[in-house]
């Protein structure tokens, strides 16, 4: 999230032509596991295509903004610090034991963990409940539409009541949006929210009806109470609530997150790791993908800072399709800021942070909500695909999980707009 600071330096629009590296990088994330799937699981050639991305980036705000691009690499590290904290301290925490894979239980999971997402955020809640969700359903064959309902409700809809949620209301709180001004989203969170689980509902029962009754019966016998393992690690994931909460300014956050996910690491035990199923590929393909994003992302969010009042836009509806629509390509917490500064620069209304709460709602439900349009929008949405990935689960494709987003959340979206923000 390049730039996420009110203080962040503003840098000079470079062309258009400029967000050539980023879509490039787009493209080899969505193209390259369909046409070189066995060359792209490594690590090391995920490397080298970010790299080659992100260098003519980074070459341009080495001659246009030094300043600029350390600010950028500062960002980069607190946000790999923060995913990986809440990557190491949830992976010590196990919950052990087997419920049935039932519609019930797994709606129960998507539940609990959209109202969780608002206490610990979309990445601690996603990284505290993927692993007992992915260990429940092990004997099913037909998963990979609960894990991408997980994404869309943990990861990123589920986090709209406050501003630990999800990055782009944090940031709206330290620009001065009041830490309780999100509970007026509630209406929306539980519309959203409750038609994502009935949809989940009746989809997943016919996917229970197709798997076979010998998968069903053995996974209904091995049924065996849940029990939490690990809890001291509970007291890691309260200490990254604490800094965020209480705003704790860089170095000291990164240095704390550092210090939680070493401490954590260190005092659980491998038998722990083990039935967790711990391992550090997850984690590192998302911080080798991502800081090809961050790269390639500084001339792209100049471009649109600098062009943003050129988009037209100044109706809640259009603020909401277009901050939406931008968050799922270019991650949401940028797009954000960019959204508010133009709406304040617009001077839509005084009502909170210099506009009117009918945009900053439109602001903030497009960050959050549409950030589940792609695995890039939100930084646990692929971290939830690499670690089901790595126990088993044939995840789709980058374009294969934007069908999943055309046929469930666009029409909800469609409606939403012309509910709350057509008028």
């Amino acid at each position: 999230m390049p730039f996420l600071a009110a203080n962040a330096p503003s840098l000079p629009a470079p062309a258009l032509g400029w967000l050539a590296p980023f879509v490039l990088l787009l493209l080899a994330i969505a193209v390259l596991p369909l046409v070189a799937h066995h060359w792209w699981e490594r690590n090391r050639n995920r490397a080298l295509v970010a790299a080659a991305t992100a260098l003519p980036a980074i070459v341009w705000a080495i001659l246009e903004s030094p300043v600029g691009l350390a600010h950028a690499g500062q960002e980069y590290l607190s946000f790999c610090l923060m995913l990986g904290c809440l990557y190491v301290v949830s992976g010590g925490l196990v919950l052990e034991g087997d419920l049935p894979a039932t519609t019930r239980v797994n709606v129960t999971f998507l539940a609990v963990g959209a109202l969780l997402a608002n206490l610990v955020g979309t990445t601690g809640a996603a990284m505290l409940l993927v692993r007992p969700l992915l260990r429940t359903n092990a004997k099913r064959k037909h998963v990979v539409h609960t894990v991408v309902f997980f994404i869309f409700i943990v990861c990123n809809t589920g986090g709209c009541l406050t501003p630990l949620a999800d990055p782009p209301l944090y940031l709206g709180y330290l620009e001065g949006v009041p830490f309780t001004w999100t509970l007026r989203l509630f209406p929306y969170w539980l519309a959203m929210n409750g038609s994502l689980i009935a949809i989940y509902a009746v989809w997943d029962r016919r996917a229970r009806r197709k798997e076979a009754p010998a998968d069903l019966a053995f996974d209904a016998a091995r049924r065996a109470p849940l029990r939490l393992l690990g809890k001291a690690n509970l007291l890691g994931l309260a200490g990254v609530v604490a800094l965020v909460t209480l705003r704790a300014p860089s170095p000291w956050l990164e240095l704390g997150l550092a210090a939680i996910a070493v401490a954590s690491f260190t005092t659980t035990s491998r038998a722990l790791h083990a039935k967790n199923g711990f391992a550090w590929a997850p984690i590192v393909e998302v911080a080798i993908l991502f800081a090809g994003i961050f790269a390639t992302m500084v001339p792209a969010l100049a471009i649109l800072r600098a062009r943003g009042p050129e988009l037209g836009v100044s109706t809640p509806g259009e603020f909401f399709w277009a901050t939406g629509l931008l968050s799922g390509a270019l991650d949401n917490a940028p797009t954000y800021l960019m959204f508010l500064s133009v709406a304040q620069g617009m001077g839509l209304g005084e009502d909170v942070v210099g506009v009117s709460h009918a945009v900053l709602v439109a602001i903030s439900l497009g960050a959050v909500f549409m950030g589940a349009n792609t695995y890039v929008g939100n930084g646990p949405n692929f971290m939830v695909r690499a670690i089901a990935q790595s126990q088993g689960v044939r995840m789709p494709s980058f374009f294969g999980y934007m069908r999943y987003t055309a046929m469930v959340l666009v029409p909800l979206y469609v409606v939403l707009w012309a509910i709350a923000f057509r008028t």
